[in-house]
């Protein structure tokens, strides 16, 4: 697993590379909490390019991050998720409650 980030316009992209499972879940999200903390960004957008599997863990981190962010007045959107992590964002319901756009440009316009 490797997560990059970088702020663009009040923005916070994260790039999870790899897998987000029960192993690295915890260092996803201190990483990202740490960053929001600062208060650089005010959103949030998930890059998973790059994401070749994820599990429950891994939809945990992502609703943890949005209940963070919301709180805060900001939102959340999810870009370029591979057909199999699609479907479990599909599944778990997440597509119901944040944009998951097919590309970052989309995701920036989403939120």
């Amino acid at each position: 697993m490797q997560i990059e980030y970088h702020h663009q316009k009040r923005c916070m992209v994260v790039k999870v590379s790899g897998e987000l499972d029960h192993h690295c879940a915890g260092i996803v999200r201190e990483t990202i909490d740490r960053e929001l903390s600062a208060g650089q960004a005010k959103n949030l957008i998930f890059d998973f390019e790059d994401l070749d599997f994820m599990d429950s863990s891994g939809i945990g981190v992502v609703i943890g991050r949005y209940k963070l962010v919301t709180s805060l007045g900001g939102k959340v959107a999810i870009a370029c998720a591979k057909p199999g992590v699609d479907r479990l964002l599909l599944l778990s319901g997440i597509h119901k409650i944040m944009p998951v756009a097919r590309s970052k440009n989309l995701a920036l316009e989403a939120i």
